[in-house]
């Protein structure tokens, strides 16, 4: 069983920033492609930012220069600093951890982006 622990969430106002991080354990961190996704009140699950085990980056069109993951590969953790944040952004985000086929999911924590 892949675990996935979520931490960082909560309110914040727009504008403001927040810092997700998804711990695992170092054979799932070091061989996985990890994920941030998000699922938005009466929206789909859509993908946020991506880091494959060699570091390469890709982000979804509405978070691009303004949130950026990063491996941290001393605590076997994920980061995603999220800036400049907006209404919009409030949603559940998932960790999940993809190899090849097989995929696992964080249990979701809640990011409140409102005034």
């Amino acid at each position: 069983q892949v675990q996935l622990v979520e931490s960082g969430g909560g309110l914040v106002q727009p504008g403001g920033s927040l810092r997700l991080s998804c711990a695992t354990s170092a054979t799932i961190f070091s061989t996985n492609t990890m994920s941030w996704y998000r699922q938005g009140p009466g929206k789909g699950r859509e993908l946020v930012a991506v880091v494959t085990p060699g570091g390469i980056t890709n982000y979804g069109d509405s978070v691009k220069g303004r949130f950026t993951i990063a491996r941290d590969n001393a605590k076997n953790t994920v980061n995603l600093q999220m800036n400049s944040l907006k209404p919009e952004d409030t949603a559940v985000y998932y960790c999940n951890a993809r190899k090849g086929s097989f995929g696992s999911w964080g249990q979701g924590i809640q990011v409140t982006v409102s005034s």
